[in-house]
Parts: C-alpha cells; structure tokens; sequence
C-alpha cells in the first residue's frame, strides 16, 4: 500500500480535472477571471474535504494500515499491543499500546515503522522504570 497512489492519486486527479474544466472557462472571459480562479480554487478545496471525509478516503488508508500493523503484530506474537493511527487530525504516526518490556517496546517501533503507509510509530505511554528497593531492604 503506497499512501500517494491509495490516498492522494485520486484527489490529485480531481484537482487537475476540476483546474482544467475551470482554466478553460477562466481564458475565454478575460473579464471575470477572477471569480472564476476562485470558484476553481472553492471547488477543488470541496472535493479534497469530501474525499477525505464523507467519500471515506482517510478511514480506507488507516484501517489498511492498522490491519497491517495488527497482521504484523500477530505474526510476532504480539497479541496484548495494539496499534492505531493519529487522529484529530489524522497523521500517518502509529501510537502502540498494551504490555511489552523495554527490548519489545523499541523493536517493535523500529519493525512497525517498516509499513508501507507508516510515518512514524511512537508509544501511547513512556515505559515504567523499574522499582528500585526502598533504603534498607536487601
């Protein structure tokens, strides 16, 4: 999965398609090209929010790569982690969750990382330091 051919390919293509049927229009009337630039801009604007949204561009991209994250998370025997992606706004940052020691918790990052689509993995909550024994306790 390549974010740019899954993701961004389509709206790109419906930029073009939306600047060239507007361009067309814009060079014919030299007195309203203004208006015209701007409704262009309005329009392509319209169609990236719908792709994102309620088209269901963004959910697409991130269920496929937390299935893929979850696949590979299976495949290590991970079970107890979870993996999602950023949201509000969504980022292509994976936050993991769950029980792993300190060896597990870094692998993990640097082979999650490894997923096409995948920016960067970080974990929901720092690692606990080990408890070190009260003074006196042997």
């Amino acid at each position: 999965m390549n974010p740019l051919w899954d993701y961004f390919w389509p709206i790109f293509s419906a930029g073009v398609v939306i600047g060239a049927f507007i361009g067309h229009f814009t060079y014919r009337q030299a007195r309203s090209r203004t208006v015209t630039f701007a409704g262009g801009a309005a329009a392509a604007l319209i169609a990236a929010g719908l792709w994102h949204g309620p088209i269901g561009g963004a959910n697409r991209l991130s269920s496929r790569i937390e299935a893929s994250a979850r696949g590979t998370l299976d495949h290590l025997e991970m079970t107890q982690v979870s993996a999602r992606l950023e949201r509000d706004p969504l980022r292509r940052r994976l936050v993991l969750s769950g029980a792993a020691d300190d060896f597990q918790r870094a692998e993990l990052v640097q082979i999650l990382d490894d997923i096409p689509g995948v920016s960067g993995v970080r974990w929901a909550t720092p690692s606990k330091p080990l408890a070190k024994p009260a003074d006196g306790v042997k």
